[in-house]
């Protein structure tokens, strides 16, 4: 029996707005749903240190590998990737649960999708929990503002834009991919805002992958110990073996459509419960060091944050201990 199997997870492919996607699940359906979206470059795979705990405490977890992921459908448009698609896909998830209102959980790419289905379902968002990206409201087109910020040095959203590059670059060797990229923004593999260059390199030339160091041997260790076996990469290898990253960057390529989509919904529609959870060494935290003075101002009613010593990026893989007792403290105060 696998580790997953014997904490109660099982593996389901479901049908929901027009695609098929493969999903974690674990808890009796009957129970108060709490569903899970992953960010970039993930899977359902980064929620198995929470779907046991969740289970356990009562809920009804499910976590799916997003559309573009995994086997999960893989839509070949650039605008299937877009905010109304992957907002309506999770809400399919709490359709078929039958319950009328869920909590949602989102980490990096997952917590723009959960922050923007606060706003655009309002009436089905029990309560929502952003990991690693603050609430944002952009005050104009998101990549006409980086390119105002980086003029013609490197950013990779900017990067993200052209199709073709990314996918090449990361999809010639996945594994190693998947490992520069999990060690590289993980609170050990960057070793915090002492270490960020002086000056980025040019836009011309530079990739992804280029700036991130060489990454030790596995397991990858973090706050609470070992947080990335061999098995993990394993996993996250042979899915991006079978997705390429056409459908994961292209989340980035329909930032200023979601803009426009929506921008005139304020920060009052997320007006349900909401906590924030991220590590005290990710790097996206130093890029946005007013997110969490953001949400206590925007958001009706911001319940707190918890900041976890030592973690990078991947908070609830690097730190699943203190990340699983922040999210049930929130869920039981709800």
């Amino acid at each position: 029996m696998s580790a997953m199997a014997a904490q109660g997870i099982r593996t389901r492919r479901t049908q929901v707005n027009g695609v098929e996607l493969d999903l974690l699940e674990a808890g009796d359906a009957s129970r108060p749903p709490v569903i899970l979206s992953h960010g970039f470059p993930e899977a359902a795979h980064s929620w198995r240190h929470q779907l046991g705990a969740l289970a356990d405490a009562g809920y009804h977890a499910i976590a799916p590998d997003q559309r573009g992921y995994g086997r999960s459908s893989r839509p070949t448009e650039v605008s299937a990737y877009g905010i109304e698609q992957l907002t309506a896909d999770l809400i399919g998830l709490l359709d078929e649960t039958g319950h009328e209102q869920g909590v949602f959980v989102g980490h990096d790419w997952g917590a723009l999708i959960v922050w923007e289905l606060a706003r655009l379902y309002p009436e089905r968002v029990k309560a929502v929990v952003g990991v690693s990206v603050p609430f944002v409201a952009w005050p104009g087109r998101p990549t006409d503002l980086m390119r105002m910020m980086y003029g013609d040095r490197f950013f990779y959203i900017l990067y993200f834009q052209n199709v073709g590059p990314a996918e090449a670059e990361l999809g010639a060797d996945p594994r190693r991919s998947m490992a520069k990229t999990l060690w590289g923004a993980s609170g050990r593999g960057w070793g915090g805002p002492g270490n960020l260059p002086t000056e980025l390199p040019p836009m011309e030339g530079t990739g992804f992958l280029t700036q991130m160091s060489e990454p030790p041997a596995l397991p990858y260790e973090g706050p609470e110990g070992p947080w990335l076996t061999s098995a993990d990469l394993d996993t996250y290898t042979d899915l991006f073996r079978e997705s390429g990253f056409f459908g994961p960057v292209s989340y980035y390529r329909n930032l200023d459509a979601n803009f426009e989509i929506v921008k005139d919904l304020g920060a009052e529609r997320v007006s349900m419960p909401s906590y924030f959870i991220g590590g005290s060494m990710d790097p996206v935290l130093v890029m946005d060091p007013s997110g969490i003075e953001r949400m206590q101002n925007l958001l009706p009613d911001f319940r707190g944050f918890t900041m976890i010593e030592g973690a990078g990026h991947w908070t609830q893989q690097e730190a699943p201990q203190a990340f699983n007792t922040a999210l049930l403290g929130f869920l039981a105060s709800l």
